[in-house]
């Protein structure tokens, strides 16, 4: 079997390697295609795959519109040299669901992002199957296919990942020492139009409540303040859930990293603040996944104002190593409710390629 995966986010690259090697274990042949946005290239690099670059990441409308036509020319290109028997992609992957139906052949999409519309408007007529978490909050209809679990356990469930302790020693600290990681996402996404950034003045703040008890990590989007660039993440892309693995908080925009740590069982305080009909809101009662860890597990905590974070983050501060130990115990429960997702892809990939 023939499987042509495109990559149009870092996260993928996490979200498809253990498919991908697998796949690869049963016989299969696999082709990776990439948009090249951020540190996906450099993950893949790091694990010593194969990719052919199609495009690149674009950040005004009109020019992610344009990118799409030659995205999809130079994937079709691809597709009609590999002659694949299965397209897959993620989050609003219309190149691949496009590109499917111009060689006939079947697309999969891998979807947690509800309040992806452009994407979803673009993509989901012409998929042939959408795979989402039970929690996804929207009815994709008769193509969607629905599963217990969530995106970031195909690479963060212990069966896939073990942290690398060599990480520690690069950062300059010890397992018994407070690690706090912070990051800021840039909000370029189609899906990110309405969202909005923690606000400057209440960055400091911050900064100074965690210092006080260990030290500071913060992966950035965007280019940081001078002040800040100190605070900086330095290591390469593919450690960086090792440290937030070690971490004894997480505190950050942006929903994937806030989930991962969440998997890890590292408490994980996530910012977004979104503008619906003029007013602001939070994410929680949009995004399923989201939903589900903090109202079920209790493994995350959602805001969209900056001193309810912040009282927050003084709550946890108080007893770190009671909160690491109850976060754990959480975490744990989550699993053992969750299917394997790395095993639940391959399986659908084989089923639908048939």
């Amino acid at each position: 079997m023939r499987i042509l995966f495109n990559i149009a986010h870092p996260a993928q690259v996490h979200l498809f390697k253990n498919v991908i090697w697998n796949l690869e274990k049963r016989g299969h042949i696999c082709k990776i295609s990439i948009v090249d946005k951020e540190v996906s290239i450099q993950l893949l690099n790091e694990y010593e795959f194969e990719y052919t670059v199609v495009g690149k990441e674009r950040n005004s409308l009109f020019s992610k519109a344009t990118e799409l036509l030659v995205i999809e020319k130079n994937l079709y290109r691809l597709a009609r040299d590999f002659k694949p028997d299965v397209l897959v992609g993620g989050v609003g992957n219309a190149y691949v669901a496009h590109v499917g139906i111009m060689i006939s052949r079947p697309s999969i999409i891998f979807d947690d992002t509800e309040h992806s519309k452009i994407e979803r408007l673009l993509t989901d007529r012409f998929a042939t199957i959408i795979c989402t978490p039970n929690c996804f909050k929207k009815d994709l209809g008769r193509k969607q296919v629905r599963y217990n679990g969530c995106h970031e356990l195909a690479y963060l469930h212990p069966k896939y990942f073990s942290p690398n302790p060599s990480i520690l020693n690069e950062i300059g600290v010890s397992e018994r020492d407070n690690i706090f990681l912070i990051r800021f996402a840039a909000f370029k996404a189609a899906h990110d139009i309405k969202s909005h950034n923690f606000r400057p003045e209440f960055i400091m703040p911050l900064i100074k409540k965690l210092e006080k008890k260990g030290k500071i990590i913060i992966s950035s989007e965007t280019k940081l303040d001078p002040h800040l660039m100190k605070y900086q993440y330095s290591l390469s892309p593919d450690k960086y859930h090792s440290v937030l693995y070690y971490s004894k908080m997480y505190i950050g925009e942006g929903s994937t990293s806030a989930e991962e740590a969440a998997l890890l069982g590292v408490p994980s305080l996530h910012f977004e603040r979104l503008t619906i009909n003029g007013e602001p809101c939070g994410i929680t009662p949009y995004i399923g996944i989201i939903d589900v860890l903090q109202n079920k597990y209790g493994l995350l905590y959602s805001y969209y104002d900056e001193l309810k974070l912040l009282s927050k983050v003084d709550e946890l501060l108080l007893d770190l190593d009671k909160t690491k130990k109850q976060w754990e115990d959480k975490r744990n429960k989550l699993l053992n409710d969750m299917v394997d997702v790395t095993d639940f892809i391959v399986q659908t990939i084989e089923k639908y390629s048939q």
